[in-house]
Order: C-alpha cells, then structure tokens, then sequence
C-alpha cells in the first residue's frame, strides 16, 4: 500500500523540522515547541489512517491542522528573530501550507461524507 501524499508531506515536514532544529543556535523551548508541533502533524495523520470511526477521523485530522498552524507559528518566530534565513523560512513555510490546505480539503470532504 502506498503513502497518501498528506501523510509523505507531513512526513517530510517533521524531518525538515527536526535537521533545522539540529543545526542551529536558537532558544531550546522554541525548538522544542517546533519540534513538537511539526512531529505532531505527521503522528496525527498517521493515528487517522487507523481512527475508530468518521468523527475520530476528522477530530486528528483537526488536531493536525492545528498543530501544522503552531508549526507555522514557530517557523515565523524563529525567521524574524534571525535564527533562519528567509529561504529556510520559505521552503519550510511553503510545506506547512500545503499541508493546511490538504488537511483542510480532507477535513471537508470527510465531513460531506459523515452526512
């Protein structure tokens, strides 16, 4: 069975995450709350693939849309705080909203489903 395109998205975003936050100098609680919330993203898609139900479905795809917004959040703070370069921003940035909007497409056609 293949991976969805979400879940090798998100996937990749918590790597990205995790080696950015390997190779610079920046205050150990933003990386850690980078480090959590992109890991997240990726461990809630992946508990949806298995959920017990629609509505289990849809609430980790919810908690991964919120955590991929955190994620954006961290990357922004530590961009204008001069820990990353603009071009690490964008390409990590551009990631996370992909994979918003994905979450968000997911999230509504499950709801249209549920119906």
């Amino acid at each position: 069975m293949s991976k969805n395109c979400l879940l090798i998205y998100a996937e990749q975003l918590a790597t990205d995450a995790e080696l950015l936050c390997q190779n610079i100098k920046a205050p150990s609680n933003t990386l850690f709350q980078l480090r959590k919330s992109s890991s997240s993203v990726y461990a809630n898609i992946r508990e949806a693939q298995y959920a017990h139900g629609k509505a289990d479905f849809i609430s980790k795809l919810q908690i991964a849309l919120k955590e991929a917004n955190e994620t954006g959040y961290w990357l922004e703070l530590l961009y204008k705080t001069n820990y990353i370069t603009e071009t690490e921003y964008k390409a990590l940035d551009t990631a996370c909203t992909s994979i918003r909007v994905m979450l968000i497409s997911s999230i509504n056609t499950a709801k249209e489903n549920a119906k």
